[in-house]
């Protein structure tokens, strides 16, 4: 395989052209969709629309919705026809088969988590799920997801997150407060509401995903050729993009309250390796035995696993490590392949050691490490603040372990950072970032010990 970089990034996203994916990565809008996502289905689609505007726990109106009352599965039944013959009609409209996607997909996750949710608000385990999924949803969803490119669950790009937004106010464009949620499950249709907050930040995030495009690009071209100065204008890119994604992943914090976050994360939890569901969900039409498929996740998210090809972060191999490399698998198509262009590139053109065999470029590549450092270590954080102080369920919605998963990839950044900072020892600033580093390795692996002891989890 050649060492140069020729994954075909979008510049011009052709957001009117429907025959493509929704999802192609571009140096203008990142990971996010070629174009606004699709609002309000075809007309042939009506009580699939209907039945998600009434579906929230709050609806847009403010009244109680059918998860409110626990009546939405048996409304689904009455209700729902088998649409799959219209979703033939709209085959080669890879965007509106992408909206299909996102709206079967909340279906699904409403219909099966339904009982859940209602032990969870009289304060019960979650208990089990409904062990089967109807026709009605069953044969559209495999088939939407089929011609768009997805697992027929929720997913966080396709589904639940960055397809699932719409402008209050198009020409005003992207920014945070004209953001609104197409779908919820809880207040989400309330801007304001913590479920809303939860998701929008992620858009927002993804949002500034067109610089780490960039800077990934300008670094494996500039690899290839041992140009030294376009390499290092591509790690100020990268690192300027990152530092600006964790300013916006900082918002969380007062987007969506942690006391907030277990009233919707109920529905967002997948099949795999969930109490809920011990031997998977049987799709009716579909397929006699049952299936299973991971959860709608943040970790699902290409902006760090782009950075951990990109930069050669050396994982552990470690079941915690298999989890990671599974995910892959639920992410747009065109998502996966750049991401693994970017890994094999990087790989053959030798980005880690080409940035440490100069202290400028080394200290560089350590501030983008820092940032993808600052990012794991918020998002440890969060799973603190939002889940381990309000739930003893040992799975997050991914069915990764929820005390030692994500540890498993920071300590890896920190043994990186540590390794890298050998060769730029002399350059300003280099000393700060290992002291926060250095006491950020100290304080994760008191906490982890701390939470795996109450738990009864190993550490490791």
């Amino acid at each position: 395989m050649s060492s140069s970089f020729d994954f075909p990034v979008l510049s011009d996203t052709r957001p009117k052209d429907h025959s493509l994916p929704a999802f192609m990565v571009s140096t203008t809008r990142g990971f996010l969709p070629r174009q606004e996502p699709i609002v309000h289905l075809p007309p042939e689609f009506a009580a699939l629309e209907s039945l998600l505007q009434r579906m929230p726990i709050k609806t847009l109106s403010g009244e109680p919705g059918l998860l409110a009352n626990f009546t939405f599965g048996d409304t689904l039944l009455k209700e729902l026809p088998d649409l799959s013959a219209e979703v033939e009609k709209y085959r080669d409209d890879l965007v509106v088969m992408n909206a299909l996607y996102r709206d079967y997909s909340f279906l699904a996750s409403g219909y099966l988590f339904e009982p859940c949710h209602e032990r969870h608000v009289r304060g019960e385990e979650y208990g089990l799920g409904r062990q089967s999924l109807p026709r009605c949803i069953a044969l559209p969803i495999v088939k939407v997801a089929e011609i768009a490119g997805f697992k027929p669950f929720m997913e966080y790009a396709g589904s639940y997150a960055l397809f699932n937004y719409r402008l209050e106010d198009p020409e005003k464009g992207l920014a945070y407060d004209n953001l609104r949620l197409v779908r919820a499950f809880e207040h989400g249709l309330d801007p304001a509401s913590s479920e809303a907050g939860f998701v929008l930040v992620h858009i927002a995030m993804v949002k500034e995903s067109g610089a780490l495009v960039k800077g990934a690009v300008e670094m494996l071209e500039s690899c290839s050729s041992r140009d030294r100065e376009r390499f290092n204008d591509g790690l100020r890119i990268l690192v300027g993009g990152l530092r600006n994604v964790n300013a916006v992943m900082n918002t969380m914090w007062n987007r969506s309250k942690p006391q907030g976050y277990t009233n919707f994360r109920t529905f967002i939890f997948g099949i795999t390796s969930q109490s809920m569901f011990p031997n998977g969900v049987v799709y009716e039409g579909v397929s006699e035995e049952p299936l299973s498929f991971r959860g709608e996740s943040g970790a699902n998210d290409s902006m760090i696993p782009m950075c951990d090809n990109l930069l050669q972060v050396q994982m552990p191999e470690t079941p915690l490590t298999d989890i990671l490399k599974d995910f892959r698998q639920y992410r747009p198509g065109n998502h996966r392949e750049f991401l693994e262009a970017v890994r094999d590139t990087a790989q053959h053109s030798g980005v880690r050691e080409f940035a440490k065999g100069d202290s400028v470029s080394a200290a560089l590549y350590l501030q983008a490490l820092d940032q993808v450092r600052d990012f794991r270590w918020r998002h440890w954080c969060f799973t603190r603040e939002y889940i381990l102080k309000h739930t003893s369920h040992p799975t997050a919605t991914g069915g990764s372990p929820i005390v030692t998963w994500l540890p498993n990839q920071l300590s890896a950044v920190l043994a990186q950072m540590a390794e890298t900072s050998e060769y730029c020892k002399s350059i300003n600033g280099v000393s700060d970032i290992m002291d926060t580093a250095n006491h950020q390795r100290e304080t994760l692996r008191k906490e982890v010990a701390k939470y795996c002891g109450e738990r009864g989890v190993a550490a490791s």
